[in-house]
């Protein structure tokens, strides 16, 4: 049996599960009339997910204090069809993250304040499955909620879904797509182009910006291509110095060294592009 630790509210419990320690349960006057110790049967709980950490228990608990309980609901059911969807169980964070941040980009959004999203574009080219994920939810939302939520506002929801997924911070993702999107400018501007966002090679660079961030932060490096790497310094000058140039900038922002094998697979996009618009 399940006994009930904490009332939440009438519908939210925070209980004591035999497999799991704590846990959040959710159900229609689940916590009605209940006091700490007393059991609840597992079949009158509509919905439940594990609160490990106590400093996201207490989080969660501040939430319900402002956040309307359907709201509660409307996330909790989408953040399970997320689990559905990937296969696998999020980061907890998750509920106390993306639940607070769409309730008050929802109130911005009545107020007729404008969502501004710079980095949009490069998160959906990052994070395709993540961003396919927000629409949806941004769909759902207008459903059951009538209200049109900015294209802007699906790029910050994706990165919150990719945080949960990949249990990395949210601030570090950020920071990689602000990076992301600094280093495209400046290949703008050492190319003197501009680039199609639409074009195909453009994606596959920014993908290929992003992996490269992701293993220099694992450690993860590629194989040496010394032959190549001289073929593409001498056939492609100017990509290939601007390729180590991209380099030196992530190594200052991401503060570890960026293998040297690099400067081809940069050098190799980098013409790819370049090629398109010259």
């Amino acid at each position: 049996m399940i006994h009930v630790k904490k009332i939440l509210n009438n519908n939210v419990v925070i209980a004591e599960h035999p497999n799991y320690n704590e846990v959040v349960l959710i159900g229609k006057g689940l916590g009605f009339g209940k006091k700490t110790g007393d059991e609840i049967a597992k079949d009158k709980a509509e919905k439940f997910f594990v609160l490990k950490d106590a400093h996201e228990q207490e989080q969660y608990i501040n939430l319900l204090e402002y956040v309307d309980e359907s709201f509660i609901a409307i996330m909790n059911d989408f953040i399970e069809r997320i689990e559905n969807r990937f296969g696998m169980q999020l980061n907890e964070h998750i509920h106390v993250g993306l639940t607070d941040h769409l309730f008050f980009a929802i109130k911005r959004i009545k107020q007729g304040l404008d969502v501004k999203n710079p980095f949009r574009q490069e998160t959906e080219l990052a994070y395709p499955k993540e961003y396919a994920m927000a629409e949806e939810l941004v769909e759902w939302l207008k459903a059951e909620l009538d209200i049109n939520i900015p294209e802007g506002e699906i790029g910050f929801i994706a990165l919150h879904i990719h945080s949960a997924l990949s249990n990395r911070n949210l601030a570090e993702i950020n920071k990689n797509t602000q990076l992301v999107s600094g280093l495209i400018d400046v290949i703008e501007e050492n190319l003197n182009i501009t680039i199609d966002k639409k074009d195909t090679n453009y994606l596959r660079l920014v993908r290929h910006l992003h992996h490269t961030i992701d293993r220099v932060q694992s450690e993860n490096y590629m194989e040496e291509q010394e032959s190549l790497k001289k073929v593409l310094q001498s056939e492609y000058p100017v990509c290939y110095t601007l390729s180590w140039k991209l380099m030196k900038i992530m190594q200052q922002k991401l503060k570890k060294p960026v293998p040297d094998e690099e400067a081809v697979y940069l050098t190799l996009h980098l013409q790819r592009l370049y090629k398109t618009v010259s």
